[in-house]
């Protein structure tokens, strides 16, 4: 706690996301809508500085976190039934692949350094790449024999759209998924190390369906995948990739208490 009594801005943030989450209601909710955009708005004053970290040094400037050998490290801050907080660091160049929140709302807000993030959104049921379109496009038969392999065996492939690329600061606001809107993403860092502050409501739990899924882009329909907004292109879920793993290292910031 402060010295002059005043909570933390990180506790506030904390506060008003638990208040926002609690009772999980619908996004088109107009008292919802209006707790995120407070919530949103107090996040878009948080820096790096406010949760005591910095970016590395450039002498270590492709490290993830002090000692760390993973391509991204997480902070915990903080976790109930309603949703978690805390911070994702990551090294010079690294990516996190894209992944899913199924039925999750989030919140991420970049603290140092830049990110780029594509976000998609699933289109329909997932498929099997050997299945017909039943009047749409169809998955597509150009796999490599990996791929396909894996693709008729057991992974789905899903149509989805790429909604958008961009890329976000510190002084940017924060970038927002629900369940059904921009809610596979992926994210690496741009031109050095970053870090973000990411909520997620509510957390993970496999046990609840929660379960964290990997994609790779395979094709785009109407031919290569690019990067234009509301491309459709095909996705097929893929384990974690090998090159991509996640440490962790103490959270130096102000504590929350909820």
């Amino acid at each position: 706690m402060p010295r002059d009594g005043k909570s933390s801005l990180i506790q506030r943030i904390a506060n008003k996301a638990k208040a926002t989450f609690k009772n999980c209601a619908p996004a088109d909710s107009k008292a919802f809508a209006a707790q995120r955009s407070e919530l949103s708005a107090l996040l878009s004053e948080l820096r790096a500085a406010d949760l005591s970290i910095s970016p590395p040094k450039r002498s270590s400037s492709s490290s993830a976190g002090p000692g760390s050998s993973a391509p991204v490290t997480y902070m915990h801050i903080c976790e109930t039934d309603a949703f978690s907080m805390g911070v994702f660091l990551l090294r010079r160049g690294a990516s996190i692949p894209l992944h899913d929140h199924p039925g999750m709302n989030g919140m991420l807000k970049v603290l140092y350094g830049k990110v780029r993030i594509r976000c998609f959104d699933k289109l329909e049921r997932p498929q099997n790449a050997s299945e017909a379109g039943g009047g749409g496009p169809s998955p597509p038969q150009s796999l490599s024999p990996s791929q396909s392999q894996m693709s008729s065996q057991q992974a789905p492939v899903w149509l989805s759209v790429l909604r958008s690329t961009g890329e976000f600061t510190e002084h940017s606001g924060p970038c927002l998924l629900t369940p059904l809107r921009e809610n596979l993403h992926q994210i690496e860092a741009v031109e050095g190390p970053a870090a973000f502050l990411d909520i997620l409501a509510p957390p993970y739990d496999p046990d609840e369906g929660r379960d964290c899924h990997y994609y790779r882009v395979i094709h785009a329909v109407g031919g290569e995948a690019g990067q234009n907004s509301k491309e459709e292109t095909w996705l097929l879920e893929i384990p974690q990739p090998d090159d991509f793993w996640c440490g962790g290292e103490p959270y130096p910031g102000p504590q929350v208490a909820l």
